[in-house]
Parts: structure tokens; C-alpha cells; sequence
């Protein structure tokens, strides 16, 4: 299969795909700071720079696209037609560097919480986040919403 695009419009559309303030992103942030929550943003001293970091409660909360991060079972985890391999390398490093990443937040004390960008489609946003919400103040070290 070839591609429906040239290379340079390609090359242009990769190069505008963001790391930081996507729209889940936003969506986090709105929600949480109406509730009362307040955070830190992509803290470079913490490995991967969480999105949110809330000290209060020594949590970290990282908001996994599911294309990018692959979230296990998701229809939107998809893997283009072309160039296969490249991109199958591509996620792998991906997910083990979250791994990696995850485990080195942990270490140094922090708890860590992973919301999918599925998670935050539609009407599943309020029950995502109110999951969140209620796992801030245990003593739980980890959770994954999605």
C-alpha cells in the first residue's frame, strides 16, 4: 500500500503532532483545576516530563495517546500500512521507554497515574477523571485509567 500523500506533506503533518498541551492534556488540566486541584506542568527534573504533577500528594499523572503509547486493545492503537516495521520498532521503544520511565518516577517516591486518551473521548471523560479524583488521596502507588 502506498501513501496517500507525498513525503513532504508527511514529513510537514508528523512534525506538527505536539507533546505537550494536546487536547486530553487540556482536558485534564480544565477539569482538574476547576476541582479545586492544583498542579505543575512538565517538570524537566522528573524523568519523562510528566504532563501534571501534583506534589501534595506525590502523584504524577501521564496522559497516554493510545496511537503513540499503545494502549493494549484500543481500536484507536493502529498501525499504518506502510512501512511497517519502522513503526512497530517505533512503539516498541515507545512503551518500553513509558515502561523505563515509569519505574524510575516510582523510585524516587513518586506515584504514578496513566490516563488514555481513550478514556477521555466523549462522555467517558467525567467517570476518567473522577476515577483520578478518587485515587489523589490513597495510598495506591499506581493506576491506569482507560
Amino acid at each position: 500500500m502506498t501513501d496517500i500523500v507525498s513525503p513532504a506533506i508527511r514529513s510537514r503533518m508528523m512534525s506538527r503532532i505536539q507533546g505537550k498541551d494536546t487536547q486530553p492534556e487540556m482536558t485534564v488540566r480544565r477539569r482538574l483545576h476547576a476541582a479545586g486541584f492544583r498542579y505543575r506542568l512538565h517538570v524537566r527534573s522528573l524523568p519523562g516530563r510528566p504532563d501534571l504533577i501534583l506534589p501534595k500528594y506525590s502523584a504524577v499523572c501521564l496522559i497516554h495517546g493510545c496511537y503513540w503509547h499503545r494502549h493494549p486493545g484500543c481500536p484507536y492503537a493502529t498501525t499504518p500500512a506502510t512501512r511497517t516495521e519502522f513503526w512497530q520498532e517505533k512503539f516498541r521503544s515507545n512503551v518500553e521507554r513509558d515502561g523505563r520511565q515509569r519505574r524510575q518516577l516510582q523510585n524516587m517516591g513518586w506515584r504514578v497515574a496513566v490516563i488514555w486518551e481513550c478514556a477521555l473521548k466523549q462522555k467517558g471523560a467525567d467517570a476518567a477523571l473522577a476515577h483520578f479524583i478518587r485515587w489523589l488521596p490513597t495510598d495506591a502507588p499506581t493506576v491506569e485509567i482507560g
